[in-house]
């Protein structure tokens, strides 16, 4: 790839870039970025990456052959229409925006474009996100397959129908949350039952990515390995029937569907919104 721009330059977007240009994806020079109004945030990047930047419509877009839309949602619908002239009809969207549809965001373009909607997690900035994709009918198979390579640099990356975004995002978008919510109670107890913080802490990493490593190469259901971890009588058994009189697995459960429940209301909010400023335009 020649050239590539993302507008703007928060975390994700930084964490997408650093994954790129460490397994070689595109060469940080070759990688054009703008951000509302923060040069210092954009020079930092500049001599961190190789980047390039600049505050010209025209010089970002120009050439380039696809455009990462990373900046916040509420300044999307303004920033779409600002690019939108410069796009060419081959140019490939691929926007890490929460809650903005393809059709919104075809919609503000103007145009018919290949559009890829992407919902990576915060653990994309060491290189471990879950990334799920998905696109519309304009995709070509060489671009789907550009798309996923770049989001490999950062973890895994997987297609599925844009219905599913929002379950993706209460599961694997908000997941790494709910784990460091286990952690926080794991620490907590650590330390009433007398051990040592830090020590605790390395414990409890190390559990979490042996728990993890089985999880991912054992051909066994999850529900199989815990059956093998807990002895009748045993510790284990007596740790899980307290989490189960407190309905722990059922409370993840609404948390989930409760986050994804959240996603869709925030879609439907920030959709009727950009609506309105299109009719008011």
């Amino acid at each position: 790839m020649e050239k590539m721009t993302v507008i703007g330059a928060g975390s994700i977007a930084e964490a997408i870039i650093s994954g790129m240009v460490k397994q070689n994806f595109i060469a940080g020079k070759k990688i054009w970025m703008t951000n509302r109004s923060n040069q210092a945030r954009l020079e930092a990047l500049e001599k961190q990456y190789g980047i390039s930047y600049s505050y010209k419509m025209n010089e970002l877009i120009s050439g380039t052959e696809m455009v990462v839309l990373a900046m916040k949602p509420k300044d999307a619908a303004e920033a779409i229409q600002q690019l939108s002239p410069y796009l060419k009809k081959n140019t490939l969207i691929v926007s890490v925006l929460a809650g903005i549809s393809i059709d919104t965001i075809q919609m503000l373009t103007r145009k018919t474009l290949p559009i890829v909607r992407a919902m990576p997690n915060t653990s994309a900035t060491v290189g471990k996100s879950a990334t799920a994709l998905a696109i519309n009918e304009m995709v070509t198979v060489k671009q789907l397959n550009s798309v996923k390579r770049m989001f490999e640099t950062v973890g895994l990356a997987t297609l599925v129908k844009e219905d599913q975004l929002d379950a993706v995002t209460g599961l694997s978008g908000s997941g790494p949350a709910y784990i460091y919510y286990l952690v926080e109670a794991l620490e907590k107890s650590a330390i009433e039952i007398g051990l040592d913080a830090e020590m605790a802490k390395d414990l409890i990493v190390q559990t979490l990515i042996g728990a993890a490593e089985m999880l991912s190469t054992s051909t066994k259901q999850p529900e199989q390995l815990r059956k093998e971890v807990t002895s009748p009588g045993g510790t284990t058994e007596a740790g899980l029937k307290v989490l189960e009189a407190h309905g722990v697995q059922k409370a993840f459960i609404e948390c989930i569907k409760e986050a994804t429940a959240q996603s869709k209301r925030l879609g439907a909010a920030i959709t009727m919104q950009i609506n309105q400023m299109e009719k008011t335009s």
